[in-house]
């Protein structure tokens, strides 16, 4: 079973909204970069780009379709009316940063949109999903209902896909999704540990600097419902939130039997190692790879994202291979700890750099545009074939994406009522390129 089991990707298709608009609190790119003009094309075809050079490595690549914005729904509910221009014009006046969550293109980022265990971990055989509930910034708290439709969309065989409800929308089960969940296995299919990191309690008081966005009551709910076999429980470390590792996934990426991680990563990196080796006893050994904060200090770290890198198991290849953003490239510090990994005789055998510079100035980076699952043979074939990506797939999004998307996006573009008839004609024509069925987005189930 094992050597038919696959590791597929599941890319968040940037949306026609895509802004900097900074508003994440903790996420220091998107303060920067705050105010910003954005390229939502550049932004897709970028996208489109990363998901075509893992499609050719030989990488199951599937599309995830982005969401309907802005988000009428949120601004009807908290008392605006009239016409769908009439709303958006009294929400940018009366209330525009409620306007500028609504605006928000963050479902792109599919690392957040569930926590997955595959069926090798699961009791029943199926493969879990739990939508992220997001519920710590508004403008992904959006995300949760839609994302579920989409997953049931693509993964539509109930004898072989479970897709949950998000957790309850309250902070004491606040949860990011994979962005905080690492999976290490011998081998995609053999039964793996479940390395779930959350960053702080759900009755403790938090008075860092920034949230703490995931809780462990949260993860301990995921392993209940998805039946989710070893699971360890590490602390995320507190200085990497503070130094704006918001998700642990800007400090720590992890694939088979590599963990690869920064030495600010968890709180207690000793006990994380002790607890995966003991979950992990009798079925592989864990190769832990430590990066140390004398070769590569936090503020290096967060410009370079280069944990926010895909780790990747690819057909004929002994090693891994690390696919880091050009910012890794770029800054001196990363490199070097790059090329360094890729030179050693460890788990990573080379290292490829990708431009997705349009994502990275709102702090996401090519582990942030995924959401990976492990699939056997018979479960990729039961997902929607319309969205799993090939070289046609690509030729026809692009030319989509090329007649569809603005160019050029300034925040105060978000208030152009125009915006809303040109998402929602490129939204309605993708439903159809990706057959994701009648009355996916709201405006369609309105009409």
């Amino acid at each position: 079973m094992s050597s038919r089991t696959v590791e597929a990707n599941c890319d968040g298709l940037v949306g026609p909204t895509h802004s900097y608009v900074g508003l994440s609190p903790g996420n220091i790119a998107s303060q920067i970069n705050a105010g910003e003009v954005s390229n939502p094309r550049a932004a897709v075809l970028e996208g489109l780009t990363k998901m075509r050079k893992l499609a050719d490595w030989g990488v199951p690549q599937f599309v995830l379709p982005p969401h309907e914005r802005p988000d009428l729904a949120l601004l009807r509910a908290i008392g605006f009316s009239g016409t769908d221009a009439e709303v958006l014009d009294k929400a940018w006046k009366d209330a525009p940063a409620l306007a500028a969550a609504a605006c928000s293109a963050s479902p792109m980022w599919a690392a957040n949109a569930a926590t997955v265990t595959p069926s090798a971990d699961t009791v029943d055989g199926r493969v879990h999903f739990t939508p992220a509930n997001l519920l710590t910034n508004l403008h992904r708290s959006l995300e949760g209902p839609q994302t579920a439709r989409a997953l049931r969309r693509l993964f539509p065989d109930e004898t072989r896909f479970a897709v949950h409800d998000p957790l309850s929308a309250q902070s004491h089960f606040a949860d990011e999704g994979a962005a905080n969940h690492v999976r290490l296995c011998a081998d995609h299919g053999d039964p793996g540990v479940n390395l779930f990191v959350w960053g702080r309690e759900a009755f403790e008081r938090w008075d860092g600097r920034y949230p703490a966005r995931q809780t462990r009551e949260a993860f301990e709910a995921i392993e209940r419902r998805h039946s989710a076999a070893r699971g360890v429980f590490a602390r995320q470390g507190r200085a990497a939130i503070e130094g704006g590792a918001f998700h642990n996934d800007v400090v720590c990426v992890g694939t088979r039997e590599c963990l690869l991680f920064h030495e600010r990563a968890f709180e207690d990196g000793a006990a994380m190692q002790d607890d995966i080796r003991r979950a992990a006893d009798g079925l592989f050994e864990p190769i832990f790879v430590e990066v140390r904060e004398a070769d590569l200090p936090m503020d290096d770290l967060v410009k370079s994202y280069l944990f926010n890198s895909q780790l990747l198991v690819l057909p004929g290849e002994d090693r891994l291979v690390l696919l880091a953003p050009g910012e890794t490239r770029d800054n001196p510090r990363a490199h070097t700890v790059a090329q360094s990994l890729a030179s050693s005789n460890g788990p990573i055998g080379r290292v490829e750099y990708v431009d997705v510079r349009q994502s990275m100035r709102n702090g996401g980076g090519p582990a942030c545009l995924r959401l990976r699952v492990v699939l056997t043979q018979d479960e990729l074939a039961a997902a929607n074939p319309a969205q799993r990506f090939d070289a046609a797939l690509h030729e026809r999004l692009n030319v989509w994406a090329e007649r569809r998307y603005r160019d050029r996006l300034a925040p105060a573009d978000l208030a152009d009522p125009a915006l809303i008839v040109e998402s929602r004609e490129a939204l309605d024509e993708l439903t159809v390129i990706l057959d994701l069925g009648g009355g996916f987005y709201p405006f369609q189930r309105a009409a």
